[in-house]
């Protein structure tokens, strides 16, 4: 099996980001530096880049606990 090319990784990593991006506004938790991580792209082995969550301020976090606490129920 050949592995995907970089172009087809790449999209399938910004899919990936768009949709948890999305996913992640509906719940009112924004990660501005939310983006795929295009150093671990470069890799020769054909494994799919990083998403990079990046970092956040206090209020983004406990927003980000809260939805994941609720979703655990």
């Amino acid at each position: 099996m050949v592995p995907p090319c970089p172009k087809e990784r790449l999209r399938a990593a910004e899919e990936v980001v768009a949709q948890l991006r999305e996913e992640l506004d509906s719940t009112g938790v924004t990660l501005p530096s939310l983006r795929v991580d295009l150093v671990s792209l470069t890799s020769d082995s054909g494994a799919y880049p990083l998403v990079d969550l990046g970092r956040c301020n206090l209020d983004t976090a406990l927003r980000l606990a809260a939805v994941l606490h609720g979703a655990r129920g």
